[in-house]
Order: C-alpha cells, then structure tokens, then sequence
C-alpha cells in the first residue's frame, strides 16, 4: 500500500503502466516457477509437521523444483531477445522479483503456523524497499529499476529465512528423488495449469493494453489494477490464514468443515463488501493519494473495479473446498473455461471503443468464477437430490 504510491508519484501514472507491465511479467513467471508449492506445500507440510525426515524432502523438493523451472524460464527469456519486445530491458531488471519466487518460504511458514518471524522479516523487507526506492528512483527515467529494487529486497530476505526455516526445523540437505520430482510435477499439474490461467487472467488486459501502446489507459488501468491487487493480497493472507485449520476441520468430518466454510463465506464477504463500498465511494480521493493528481479515466476503471473483492471474497472458500477434496481436474477445467472467457472477453471490450468498459473485465471473471465453483460444490447435492 505504500510502495506503489511513492513509486507513482516519483514516476509518474504513465510510466508506472510500463513498470507494472514488467511485474505482471515477472509474476507470471513466479506462478509458473512455484509450480502450486505454495497451495499443495501448505498440506504437505501441515501432513508432516511431526516427522523432520519426511517435512525435509517436502521443502527440498520444493525448492528443487522451482529451480528446475527457473532454468527452463532463462532459457525462454535469453530467447525473448531476438522478438523485438518493446519492454524487454524493464522484463530484465525485473528478473530478481522471479528468483525471489523460487527462494520464498511461505508454504513451510504457513504449514507449521509459524508465520510471525516471516511477516515480520517481510516488514522490514518492505520498508527497506521504500527507502530504497526514495533514494534511488528519481524520475520516469529509472523506472526499470523499482522491480530490480523489490526483487532484490525480497531475495535477501528469502535466504535469510530459508537459513533459519533449517535450523528451527532441522532440515536436513536432501537431493531430491526422480520419482519424487516426478510425482510432484504430476501431482501439481492441474493445480500450476489453475494458477497461470487465473495469472493470465488477471493479467491479459495489461498485456494488452501494453500492446496497444497508450500510455494513459495503460497506466490508469495498471494503477487501478494494483488497488484491487492490494485487497487480493488481503483475502489470500486470509486464505493462508485459514488454510491450515480448515485442513484440520476437514479431516474431522466433511459437515464440520461445510458448517465452518459458509460462516466464513458472510462474514469475510460482509467485510469486504464494506471495503468495496468505500473504494467506490472514495475513488477520487484513493487516486489522488496514491497518483499525486486526479485522473478521471483512473478514477472511473476504480469505481467500475470496486466490486471485485467483494466476489472474490465469496469465492474463495470455494477454491479452498475444492483444494480439500483434491478436486484438482474441476479446478484445472474451470481455469481453462476462465481463459477462454478472458481472452474473448478482451478481444470484444478492446474493440468495442469505449475504454471505459475495460475496467469492466475483472469484474465480469470473477462473476464468471463464482457461478461456476458454486455450481461445482452444489452439484453433488443436486445430483442427490
């Protein structure tokens, strides 16, 4: 919530577009590289808090993984080169935000409910970063260099808790099994396939408008967009919160964990509704804090956005359910769905020549991913009835 504000104010609203181009970029890649560890690692970890031999070959083959990926994004992103992107250097810089990626402990943390020392040391990361940022970007000129900055914080501060999450936990050093990595890459596939469709997603309009090469729908959108971000990040802290306990709750009976999933359904989403209601009603002043002036076209995409954490707070519960259940072909199938809506759904607001209906695209999947995970969960109970 503060970083992006100073950045945009130092920088300008047009060029932050470019720079949150690159971040969607480097996050697309991350999601690729974390290949699911931070939602199936979660379990895994919870599963075998209690036996060190069998938790050490969950975190080593997790990392090793990652790796292995990270390997193949290089290559991808050395060839990258020679297709004449436009925005390749500030792609580059931001590399340092993807080997972060490959180096964050959060399943482990989450798994074994010891998430203070890592939210903490992600403070104090975060208020490094800002000072950093006050110091070294200047001007729209240094704009590729805000990713570099956040990649690099965070890289230092992944080692330093990758070297006490083995210490604390008596990890020892494992190379992993083949089977074992081959089991996990299977094991994982429908749930990374889930996770680049809903980045890409999220991310398509960006991209897009990137594409399109106007600077001030692009950089309205990607500022409005970080807003909406900024309360994803606050319902998947949430979700992690949570996650655990509902494992628990889960293995005690599916009624128990029904009975706790729709008490949690309201009263997250009572809470967020209230959210989206004042980012409606406090559009102008959101932007003119954050931007420094008041843009119209930002201040209508956020008016038109401010209703997506509020479906997304319905939703998440559901993707949680389905996670429990392993139902991990309903969510692979419903993000293939999804990417086929989004990519429809761009082409036809792209052409539609009223850019004010972009902001409108969030909106329209979440809605979309709603109907869909409930018709999932509801089905069963239809079926028997």
């Amino acid at each position: 919530m503060l970083i992006f504000p100073i950045v945009t104010r130092k920088i300008g609203i047009e060029a932050f577009g470019f720079v949150t181009l690159a971040n969607t970029f480097a996050t697309l890649g991350g999601v690729i590289i974390n290949y699911g560890i931070n939602q199936s690692g979660i379990r895994d970890v919870a599963l075998h808090i209690k036996d060190k031999e069998k938790l050490g070959i969950v975190f080593y083959n997790a990392l090793w993984i990652r790796a292995i990926i990270f390997l193949i994004y290089i290559i991808f992103l050395f060839g990258m080169q020679w297709y004449g992107m436009k925005y390749y250097s500030l792609i580059i810089l931001a590399t340092p935000l993807v080997i972060a990626e490959i180096l964050n402990p959060l399943f482990l943390f989450i798994g074994t409910q010891r998430l203070k020392i890592y939210n903490i040391s992600n403070v104090i990361t975060k208020l490094v970063s800002i000072l950093s940022l006050l110091i070294f970007i200047k001007s729209a000129a240094d704009a590729g260099w805000v990713n570099f900055i956040l990649g690099f914080a965070s890289v230092v501060t992944y080692i330093g808790l990758l070297i006490y999450a083995t210490r604390e936990f008596k990890l020892s050093f494992s190379f992993p099994a083949k089977s074992d990595l081959l089991k996990l890459g299977k094991d994982n596939f429908y749930l990374t396939a889930n996770n680049i469709s809903v980045q890409f997603q999220q991310s398509i309009m960006i991209f897009a408008l990137g594409h399109l090469g106007n600077p001030e729908w692009l950089g309205a959108y990607a500022l409005c967009d970080k807003v909406i971000q900024t309360c994803r990040m606050l319902i998947i802290s949430i979700s992690n919160a949570i996650y655990p306990k509902s494992v628990q709750l889960y293995q005690q009976g599916t009624r128990i964990w029904s009975l706790y999933r729709k008490k949690m359904k309201w009263l997250i989403t009572g809470v967020f509704f209230m959210g989206s209601i004042s980012i409606f009603v406090l559009a102008d002043f959101i932007i003119y804090v954050i931007s420094g002036q008041r843009d119209h076209t930002a201040i209508l995409f956020l008016k038109i956005m401010s209703l997506v954490p509020t479906v997304a707070a319905l939703n998440f519960l559901n993707v949680i359910d389905q996670l429990l259940k392993n139902n991990t072909a309903h969510i692979f199938l419903i993000a293939i769905i999804l990417l086929g809506i989004s990519l429809l759904l761009a082409f036809i607001l792209l052409n539609s020549g009223w850019y004010i209906l972009f902001a409108s695209f969030t909106l329209i999947l979440e809605i979309c991913g709603l109907m869909m995970y409930e018709y999932i969960i509801k089905k069963p109970s239809i079926s028997h009835a």
